[in-house]
């Protein structure tokens, strides 16, 4: 079929389901329905009557109409329904969406209910241990990548082989496209016969329902964690610079070799710099696992910063725990644990680079700007008989995001 526009332009495409010609009526199943628009004219003018006494076809065909649309080739895949090579294909849909749902509740199941505890290598239950993370992350990832399958498996087998040709045009789609783009999409539902196979509809919806509940879970989890669980033991009150049965925290820095013990002193730093230390017992010597946890734990980090002599410094009430010049501070910003780790010397800001929050090193680590809301946990030092930095005592805050538990903390 062939008809022209306006513009003079010659338009072309199949004679299905009645004529396509501007201004014909639309004919389906269901018979006729009311003219569109004089011959030549697009879009198609039709009114509110007119569009009210439209079938669900017919309304598709006009949604095609009014974006300019002309399907060249349209063609079933199973043009028979019920064949052996349907119900085949139907199947193998069917079978991905199954292994998504199975995956998703595996997913479920070992988030929920599997060990995940530190245990210390070479200790029983450690090999169940350090499964969790492989296993919660690779049931997760093979529920999403069989769910994607299944989906891409479907639209190539049972999607309609169509091919259309749609004009360009600027501004905005006029009220009658919007009303009607409804319709299309549920012609091309009816096109595709995903309403009638309902063991593709059924397995499509338990693997994304299943997964939906799992990955919900995963969210909601952390919320509802209790902080004051094992008392004034608990997780997000304690910290690797807690002392224990009263032995003696030093300041350490990094050298690279976990068993080389580097000790500070406060000669160690030149003024207006910074230096990034960790926790240190005399019992965790020659202990190589201590000696990697202290320097690895996710609270432990901290920034020993040197001013300027002579800097003015302003401090709240109870948290003046700096020695002299120096002042250490939790590497960890407060808005959602991102390291600190710029310091600028020149206007003592301490600077998170992940969403440029920005601390206060001489006002008691108050934020200044962006995202977070808390200063920074204080750490109190002081300088021991030997002349190294010590810890006398844990934070004087939690560590990290801010929690709804904390209250005023």
């Amino acid at each position: 079929m062939t008809s022209t526009r306006d513009d003079g332009s010659a338009r072309s495409g199949p004679d299905q389901d009645g004529p396509r010609q501007d201004g014909a009526r639309f004919e389906g199943a269901q018979g006729e329905g009311p003219p569109l628009a004089a011959e030549g004219t697009h879009p198609p003018r039709v009114s509110g009557d007119e569009l009210e006494r439209m079938t669900q076809p017919q309304l598709a065909r006009l949604a095609a109409e009014l974006d300019d649309v002309d399907v060249v080739h349209n063609q079933d895949p199973w043009p028979v329904p019920g064949t052996r090579a349907e119900r085949r294909a139907a199947q193998s849909v069917v079978l991905w969406f199954l292994i998504s749902a199975l995956s998703a509740l595996a997913f479920l199941l070992a988030f929920l209910f599997w060990p995940y505890e530190y245990v210390a290598p070479g200790t029983p239950g450690y090999a169940t241990y350090a499964a969790y993370t492989p296993i919660v992350g690779g049931m997760l990832g093979l529920s999403i990548t069989a769910l994607g399958i299944g989906v891409i498996a479907y639209v190539k087998k049972f999607f309609p082989d169509e091919v259309s040709v749609q004009q360009r045009h600027d501004g905005p789609s006029e009220e009658i496209a919007r009303r009607t783009v409804v319709a299309q999409v549920v012609q091309a539902g009816k096109e595709t016969g995903f309403g009638r196979r309902k063991m593709i509809v059924g397995s499509a919806g338990l693997a994304a329902g299943v997964l939906g509940v799992g990955v919900g879970v995963a969210a909601v989890a952390p919320f509802v964690r209790d902080p004051w669980k094992g008392g004034d033991e608990a997780a997000l009150w304690v910290t690797p610079w807690r002392s224990v049965n009263g032995e003696t925290v030093y300041l350490r820095y990094d050298t690279g070799d976990p068993e080389e013990v580097a000790l500070v002193r406060p000669e160690d730093q030149e003024p207006g710099s910074m230096m990034t230390v960790f926790p240190f017992r005399e019992a965790d010597r020659g202990n190589e696992e201590a000696l990697i946890h202290g320097l690895r734990a996710s609270d432990a980090p901290v920034m020993l910063i040197r001013l300027r002599p002579g800097t003015p410094t302003v401090w709240q009430p109870g948290r003046d725990l700096h020695y002299g010049d120096y002042i250490a501070y939790s590497k960890i910003c407060t808005h959602l644990g991102c390291p600190t780790s710029l310091y600028e010397s020149q206007t003592d800001r301490i600077l998170c680079p992940c969403h440029q929050s920005q601390f206060i090193a001489t006002e008691y680590g108050r934020p200044v700007f962006g995202p977070a809301a808390r200063p920074l946990p204080l750490l109190p030092i002081t300088v021991n008989e030997e002349g190294y930095f010590v810890a006398t005592g844990d934070f004087d805050a939690p560590v990290g995001p801010s929690f709804w538990e904390m209250g005023s903390v």
